[in-house]
């Protein structure tokens, strides 16, 4: 697969696994939704293998889904607001770090979150109780070239423009507008690896509404793909989803977490991917024909299997 581009730097974006979670998506997709894009990654990878014809990008994160509407709608512009701000940073980058950041927390304006996003510690998002961005700078560098990130902005323009609507909406009423040609990818909040609150979000959901949610789906024959739990050598993170859903599960392994490395531990990350039974049908081959033992990238289980 060609080099993706990815203007937004994201922690817990699924960038690195979107090559693997690209073999589960079939032919003929109208419309591919993202209810909980982050930095939309999963949009951009199949916008770039042009694997479906349309894109709806949603988050509640509303300056981050207007960040990649300007990206995709106003890519000059954007490009040359982060390279002036870019260069603002050499006099005292780190002060210039916190006046950015407080020009954004009062202005909400989305052209400074990407330096913010670009600067801060690992791609790291984090809000405070006020809703207010509140993550540090990482000191040991200054963040994507404007070079560099004019060549991705533009690139995902490229890909993106005229064909994606975006929204800052709840996920049910994202997944209200789903139909049996699209695909719908989620990757919600408080779920995975890390095992603590995901304050990327102002606020969460419960397993049991989004299991709900699902059924739903089920309901309605929708095609969808949900990276949710995980685990890290044999610490599990995340409720399973159940076995009524009738969904076959993926392990994908996501690499040595970086704790696991600073402990000295030998540990692997893996994460869970389900896909829906409207999906598997849709699939030329059985799920259980995409597994790699040679990769050893990921187990699979039968869909009416338990999850445990």
């Amino acid at each position: 697969m060609k080099k993706v581009p990815h203007p937004i730097q994201y922690q817990g974006s699924k960038r690195n696994l979107a090559p693997i979670i690209l073999q589960y998506i079939p032919q003929g997709v109208d419309c591919l939704i993202e209810p909980f894009a982050g930095s939309a990654a999963i949009s951009i990878a199949v916008a770039a293998r042009h694997m479906a014809k349309t894109y709806l990008i949603n988050d509640l994160n509303e300056p981050l889904v207007e960040l990649l509407r300007l990206i995709v709608e106003s890519p000059s512009n954007v490009a040359s607001f982060y390279e002036t701000v870019w260069n603002e940073q050499y006099s005292d980058s780190i002060e210039h770090y916190y006046r950015v950041r407080e020009g954004f927390n009062r202005t909400q304006d989305p052209r400074l979150f990407l330096y913010l996003l670009a600067r801060c510690v690992k791609g790291s998002v984090r809000y405070n109780s006020e809703g207010m961005f509140n993550q540090s700078p990482d000191k040991r560098r200054h963040g994507t070239r404007p070079q560099t990130m004019r060549a991705n902005i533009l690139s995902v323009s490229k890909l993106l423009k005229e064909k994606t609507e975006f929204s800052s909406l709840d996920y049910k009423a994202v997944l209200a507008k789903a139909k049996k040609l699209d695909l719908v990818y989620m990757d919600p909040p408080y779920q995975g690896v890390c095992g603590d609150r995901d304050s990327r979000y102002f606020s969460g959901i419960t397993h049991a509404n989004f299991v709900a949610a699902l059924e739903e789906l089920n309901s309605r024959d929708i095609s969808y793909i949900v990276s949710y739990d995980g685990r890290r050598g044999e610490k599990a993170f995340g409720e399973l989803l159940p076995a009524s859903l009738e969904l076959a599960r993926v392990e994908l392994e996501a690499g040595r977490s970086s704790q696991s490395t600073l402990l000295g531990r030998d540990e692997i990350t893996y994460e869970s991917l389900y896909l829906s039974r409207a999906l598997t049908d849709r699939l030329p081959c059985k799920p259980k024909d995409y597994h790699q033992p040679k990769a050893q990238q990921y187990v699979l289980l039968e869909p009416q299997a338990q999850y445990a």
